[in-house]
């Protein structure tokens, strides 16, 4: 019986679960899916990782091209990030162009970086109007089942993390550009942007880290980014009914202790990382 109500009245179904608190898959309101995380996945980048939110499976490589530098910006770099969500990872999603959802993504991925500014450009510069870092942040979904900004933003965090770039200098005499590879160093991350994204239920009850059902249902999707000073660096709501500031306040404080919590396990697998070399 409960299986076919959840078939032919999938809000009710929801619904009377959310008037006792807690969800179809056994969560309360407030509680996130497991989260785990597995870096240096892709040994052919410069960085690397892999995040599981539930089901939803995102996994991040970074590649560094070298470059010449804009003439609007001779003394920055670029970090261009690009969401994948291909056929295999939800039948919801179709072989071709990016669709709307990965632009989407893309874009916030992309205003994330410059709001919080987790890496300075000007890092990534070696000779202004000469010569600079191009990194390309590809971003693929393997497993959707819905919340999938946060995890986007966990994996490249953590890949970013782990990135390294080789040395580079250019040769004063042939004006080239002469790379060690055997010299790398970490890329200097100033901020650490975390996601938390929320859907609302009724005008009144607001749930994390929703699953894909969960987003087809409600009736506005929220997603707050908290750096780790539990500042505000992006904020995205993509239409929906609108929320109290007192609602909204919530789901920033509970973005900012999200923040804690991921911020502790990027931390914890990089150390475990590095003992295990």
């Amino acid at each position: 019986m409960l299986s076919y109500g959840r078939t032919a009245e999938p809000l009710e179904y929801h619904r009377s679960f959310l008037k006792e608190n807690c969800r179809p898959d056994g969560r309360e309101l407030g509680e996130f899916r497991p989260t785990t995380l597995n870096i240096g996945s892709i040994n052919t980048a410069e960085g690397s990782a892999l995040v599981k939110i539930g089901n939803t499976t995102v996994i991040c490589g970074i590649k560094a091209e070298l470059a010449l530098p804009s003439s609007d910006a001779p003394d920055k770099g670029y970090i261009v990030p690009n969401v994948d969500l291909p056929p295999l990872c939800s039948s919801r999603f179709r072989p071709g162009p990016p669709g709307e959802q990965a632009q989407t993504a893309s874009q916030f991925i992309a205003d994330v970086i410059d709001s919080s500014n987790i890496i300075k450009k000007e890092d990534l510069c070696i000779e202004k109007s000469k010569l600079c870092w191009v990194l390309y942040c590809d971003i693929m979904c393997l497993d959707y089942d819905g919340n999938l900004l946060d995890a986007c933003i966990i994996t490249l965090l953590a890949a970013l993390k782990n990135a390294q770039l080789p040395k580079v200098t250019i040769n004063k005499e042939t004006d080239l550009a002469e790379v060690e590879l055997q010299h790398k160093r970490h890329l200097q991350i100033r901020c650490h942007p975390v996601a938390s994204s929320f859907a609302v239920f009724d005008d009144t009850v607001i749930i994390v880290d929703p699953t894909a059902e969960e987003e087809s249902l409600c009736r506005a999707l929220l997603t707050a980014v908290t750096d780790e000073d539990d500042q505000l660096c992006a904020l995205h709501k993509p239409g929906g009914i609108s929320l109290s500031a007192e609602k909204l306040q919530d789901c920033i404080s509970r973005a900012v202790t999200r923040n804690r919590e991921i911020s502790k396990l990027i931390d914890k697998v990089i150390q475990s990382t590095e003992m295990s070399k």
